[in-house]
């Protein structure tokens, strides 16, 4: 599937050839920006019968604790690792904000809310995870790569009804020390005990993407957006 490339200062769009009916949100993680997933689209081999456009946004710059205040393109700012970490809400909030902008211009142009999956990597899954679950209009579904659930105690009262049954798949590496195993399946695990359905890969990877999960992205994405011909 050829695609044209539109980039500006808020992002990196993929256009399909043909005019798009379906879209995909994918959020970079912490100090990467939109340009870093883009790659990985030629190697998803979607059908030709597919047009799906697809958004990568770039995080706005800003401080992060843990990296000594230094400036980067962040979707929250990170204080620490540990288990008993202060999370930066208000800027989870503000992201996921961004996000629902996003799902508003693709209804703009003609994509369904339906048929909008929202996904990302590390940061940019948690943020996924952040927006979709409380986005009030039905989703095509969540891709949460090499993350975990934040502000997982606001979750039960602030979920939507709409996406209550929205499709979550969810990859992590095994050898991941970034974002470990056990976080993304405390994560996995809570989700489930509140009714959502949610797909479980994992890898023998690291705080990366392997050519597997891009195989499962794939037919994960397939199965979401593909139309009944």
């Amino acid at each position: 599937m050829p695609y044209t490339t539109h980039e500006s200062e808020e992002s990196v769009v993929l256009e399909p050839a043909s005019t798009a009916d379906a879209a995909v949100i994918w959020l970079h993680g912490l100090g990467a920006d939109g340009y870093d997933f883009v790659p990985i689209v030629d190697e998803l081999r979607l059908p030709p019968t597919m047009s799906v456009r697809f958004i990568f946004p770039h995080a706005r710059p800003r401080p992060v604790t843990i990296n000594n205040g230094f400036v980067m393109r962040a979707w929250y700012d990170i204080t620490s690792l540990g288990p008993d970490r202060k999370e930066d809400g208000e800027g989870i909030r503000e992201s996921a904000a961004v996000v629902n902008d996003y799902i508003e211009q693709q209804n703009t142009r003609g994509v369904a809310t339906e048929r909008i999956v929202i996904a990302g990597f590390s940061q940019g899954g948690a943020i996924a995870l952040q927006a979709s679950l409380r986005y009030p209009k039905r989703l095509g579904g969540v891709m949460a790569l090499s993350t975990y659930l934040p502000l997982n105690d606001t979750v039960a009262a602030e979920a939507a009804p709409a996406n209550k049954d929205v499709p979550i798949l969810m990859c992590h590496g095994l050898r991941d020390q970034m974002v470990p195993a056990t976080l993304g399946k405390a994560s996995r695990d809570l989700l489930m005990g509140l009714g959502y359905q949610v797909e479980w890969q994992s890898y023998p990877m690291e705080h990366q993407v392997c050519m597997e999960e891009v195989l499962d992205v794939s037919k994960w994405l397939q199965a979401r957006l593909a139309r009944n011909l």
